[in-house]
């Protein structure tokens, strides 16, 4: 009797410990609520910083970069260029480009900051997901508004030092003086060089996020590899349930 009780207690006891070993593995598994916001805020920095790199050579022929005229672009070229002022548009075009190019290397800290404010609740809904950037969906949209307010006089001021404004304002004028033309194009491209830049740096964020979900050699960080980890195990697993016919819902609750 005395041998039946200590062989209960021993297996009693292999349980209790077997079921700690399996929460202490599950906990490996399944990362924190902190350490899933960290891996995410993460990917979108290396998804700026991946911006940040393009807009550091302006000349490197990275269409990310390089400065679009707004509107009918292509029929604001042509009719220039059909008045002789190729070579002006030429300079006007290298000089914007580089000023955006000034003005991103400037916001760095903004944008940043900005990844770094986002709410660690509102961003563990965006992890697992079958949409490749729904992180710089997020980002996006929570942060648009804000990081154009303080973007647009960094851009403001760069466009004057280089004198961008100006012949900018020289060129729409004797674009505009041209009879039927039509639309009439702006003086001031400031608003439009601010989103122009905004959104470049939101395509590379979302270029370099869908790599991260993707391929795991572009998880450069402990946290994106746990986090990219479990989601990527997440979405085995719901996929799974669903050809079983399971639809008892998985995951971040």
């Amino acid at each position: 009797m005395k041998r039946l009780y200590l062989s209960c207690l021993l297996s009693a006891t292999l349980f209790l410990s077997s079921c700690d070993t399996l929460k202490q593995i599950a906990s490996v598994i399944m990362p924190s609520e902190y350490e899933m916001a960290t891996g995410l805020k993460d990917a979108l920095s290396q998804g700026l910083f991946s911006g940040f790199d393009a807009f550091a050579n302006p000349n490197s022929g990275n269409p990310l970069v390089k400065f679009a005229f707004p509107g009918e672009a292509e029929k604001i070229q042509q009719t220039l260029n059909n008045l002789g002022m190729g070579n002006l548009l030429n300079q006007v075009t290298s000089k914007f480009t580089n000023a955006m190019t000034s003005a991103v290397v400037a916001a760095k800290p903004i944008f940043l900051n900005s990844v770094k404010s986002m709410n660690i609740r509102d961003v563990l809904g965006i992890l697992v997901t079958d949409n490749t950037r729904a992180a710089t969906d997020y980002f996006k949209t929570a942060m648009s508004t804000s990081l154009m307010n303080a973007f647009r006089p960094i851009v403001d001021s760069t466009v004057r030092l280089n004198g961008a404004n100006q012949e900018w304002a020289n060129v729409a004028k004797i674009y505009n003086s041209i009879p039927l033309i039509g639309k009439p194009i702006e003086n001031n491209l400031t608003d439009f060089v601010s989103a122009r830049a905004i959104d470049a740096m939101f395509l590379s964020v979302a270029q370099e996020e869908e790599k991260i979900r993707t391929k795991y050699e572009f998880r450069k960080t402990d946290m994106m590899k746990k986090a990219f980890g479990y989601a990527d195990q997440e979405l085995a697993r719901r996929k799974q349930s669903q050809g079983t016919g399971n639809t008892t819902p998985t995951g971040i609750r």
